[in-house]
């Protein structure tokens, strides 16, 4: 099992998500802005080595604009020797990596030119894990996406796109039960049609739960992963207190946390905290011997 946070260290005094306005995009200043990102990526796999974190999520701005009609540079090529050296540490090392795009990649909007510009967001995820060869157990997770008013139709719209996909991204893609529309109950239904392995986050179901609890939910979700896929992803956060339903907390709740343990301890699976101060409270989690 093994333990991360997403996108951003906030111990270290840089981001690997740097980017910039389209209006001033240029060739020179993506290739510049690219390695400033990888460099970045680098330091934080080398934070997370020496305080054994083994799961990361890479951001999405990793390559600005690389999705976008304006990018006609081929990045794969000129950064390629990058991407694979680190692609090499992160195995080397037993990494599970995954990425998350957006809220604005969409593959069962209604609407055509969401789902063009979904599918080519979704392409550039894949291309860049392919790119550091990393196996199938590298992830793209997404959420379901709309109910536009009938939820069953937006369903199985999903399910004939994700049929219409190319393999490169339908072997990396998951789907991960949200706070609003899609329950874990509905990301099963999805998976028994088309396979698609499901991510369990653990505070999204505490809001728009289904009949499971959690060690159910968790069981019924884990037997979506095969071999190839690797072991589950769950994601784990908290509410904060006091704000909308949904917000993650800002630092972790050990006592929550350990409350969660102790209902999944019989299940394995890698665990992305989606909490605010990210590595931090990841930290806290492993001085307390909780992990």
């Amino acid at each position: 099992m093994r333990i991360g946070y997403p996108c951003i260290n906030r111990s270290l005094d840089c981001i690997a998500s740097s980017t910039f306005r389209l209006k001033s995009y240029s060739e020179e200043k993506l290739k510049k802005t690219v390695e400033s990102n990888l460099d970045c990526l680098e330091r934080m796999i080398d934070y997370n080595l020496e305080n054994r974190m083994f799961f990361l999520r890479i951001t999405s701005d990793l390559v600005p604009f690389a999705s976008h009609e304006v990018c006609d540079f081929d990045w794969q090529k000129h950064f390629s020797e990058r991407l694979s050296s680190i692609g090499e540490k992160f195995r080397d090392h037993n990494f599970r990596v995954s990425m998350h795009p957006g809220q604005y990649t969409v593959l069962n909007s209604n609407k055509n030119d969401v789902y063009h510009k979904s599918i080519n967001d979704l392409e550039y995820h894949a291309d860049v894990l392919d790119a550091m060869n990393l196996d199938t157990t590298a992830k793209i997770n997404i959420h379901v996406g709309g109910v536009y008013d009938d939820k069953e139709k937006s369903k199985m719209r999903f399910i004939k796109r994700y049929k219409d996909i190319s393999k490169k991204i339908k072997r990396r893609l998951v789907i991960e039960n949200d706070e609003k529309s899609y329950s874990v109950k509905d990301c099963l239904d999805i998976s028994k049609e088309i396979g698609i392995p499901v991510t369990f986050d653990n505070l999204h179901h505490s809001i728009n739960g289904s009949h499971y609890s959690v060690e159910d939910a968790l069981g019924e979700v884990s037997r979506t992963w095969n071999h190839k896929d690797g072991p589950p992803i769950v994601h784990y956060s908290s509410q904060l207190t006091g704000k909308r339903t949904g917000r993650h907390a800002d630092t972790i709740d050990l006592e929550d946390f350990e409350g969660f343990l102790e209902k999944t301890r019989k299940y394995d699976f890698d665990l992305m905290i989606e909490i605010k101060d990210k590595e931090k409270s990841v930290k806290k989690i492993i001085e307390n011997s909780l992990f």
